[in-house]
């Protein structure tokens, strides 16, 4: 019979184990074998049980909840990110709860100050600065902190990102060996530490190349409308200034110039060429599949929470935190637009 007062000794005597083992399977999923899960997930559900969370948290001082905070929800590669992170999460017994900071270093301290009082357990963050102001505090509480797709500047904190030098080389060095002398970087805000080194990584490349030049354009985010304008800003220039191949700071960029150069009567690649980064799902279907540098997003994401519920669990069991700093390289990945 299920009734309101139904409770987790119950459930522990309908599934003939321990209510600790019962705790073990809305907590911590994972230490439990799975017959054992199968059989508590059963006298669950035949009770009816819902345990009361907010109870929970006020015994256990702390949430069953990790906190996410990205740059821009609305781009496809934060989508699959945060897809990761939630994967792992979930093989934990937990949820997720994410934040959107927009690019604006306010609404990312808004989103850490709503963290804290909610006391999750872990700090997942796509920072909008590398000074990471506000991550302090919650270090302070016993909430451990992941950066995601960067890293922390003079902060003791693990890290999972990618190696952005290395992607804006070797799309330069692709367009160079294309024939291309007369390129073009159009990225974001320089504030953000993942377009200040995909537009290194392009200057170095640059560098060892006579007679190469390069024309940067920074946009106010890393949006389609970006790229679009930055497009109407590069098809005016005379033909022999103009340059002949673009490199964006990633794919909704590059998505917005290929509209643009369209609009304006330039062919892609005959006219200009196109390079993104990301390699989002909407790459290879544009109308010319674009060439894009691709990161792995969904990895990225299930190893910032690895390291996240390592450090989460060294803390509760005491043992000194030992910060990892793991790095993936990316991938060019050739299609028409640069063919």
């Amino acid at each position: 019979m299920v009734t309101s007062r139904t409770n987790i000794r119950d459930v522990a005597i309908r599934a003939g184990v321990s209510v600790g083992t019962v705790s073990n399977v809305l907590n911590r999923p994972h230490l439990v074998a799975e017959a054992t899960l199968t059989r508590v997930h059963e006298a669950i559900g035949a009770l009816g049980f819902v345990r009361n969370e907010s109870a929970r948290q006020l015994r256990a001082g702390s949430s069953r909840a990790i906190g996410l905070i990205v740059i821009d929800s609305s781009n496809p590669f934060f989508a699959d990110v945060a897809r990761g992170v939630e994967n792992r999460v979930q093989e934990h017994g937990g949820i997720v709860l994410m934040g959107n900071s927009a690019g604006e270093s306010e609404r990312e301290g808004r989103y850490l100050e709503l963290f804290k009082e909610q006391r999750v357990r872990g700090v997942l963050i796509a920072p909008t600065s590398p000074e990471l102001a506000g991550v302090q505090s919650l270090s302070e509480m016993g909430i451990p902190v992941v950066v995601l797709d960067s890293h922390a500047k003079g902060a003791p904190l693990s890290s999972v990102s990618v190696d952005d030098v290395a992607g804006g080389r070797m799309a330069t060095a692709h367009l160079i060996r294309k024939g291309h002398r007369r390129l073009a970087f159009v990225g974001g805000p320089s504030t953000l530490k993942q377009v200040r080194e995909r537009r290194e990584g392009m200057e170095h490349e640059l560098a060892a190349v006579p007679g190469a030049s390069l024309l940067a354009i920074s946009t106010p985010g890393l949006t389609i409308r970006s790229g679009r304008e930055a497009a109407d800003e590069l098809a005016v220039l005379d033909m022999k200034l103009r340059p002949t191949a673009v490199f964006a700071g990633n794919d909704l960029v590059a998505l917005g110039l290929l509209q643009g150069f369209t609009a304006h009567g330039l062919r892609v690649p005959a006219d200009v060429a196109i390079v993104g980064y990301d390699d989002i799902e909407f790459a290879a279907a544009a109308a010319v599949p674009l060439s894009s540098v691709r990161q792995p997003r969904e990895e990225l994401g299930s190893a910032g929470a690895r390291l996240l519920f390592a450090a989460i669990e060294a803390i509760e069991s005491g043992r000194h935190l030992q910060h990892e700093h793991q790095r993936f390289q990316p991938q060019l990945i050739v299609r028409r637009s640069s063919a």
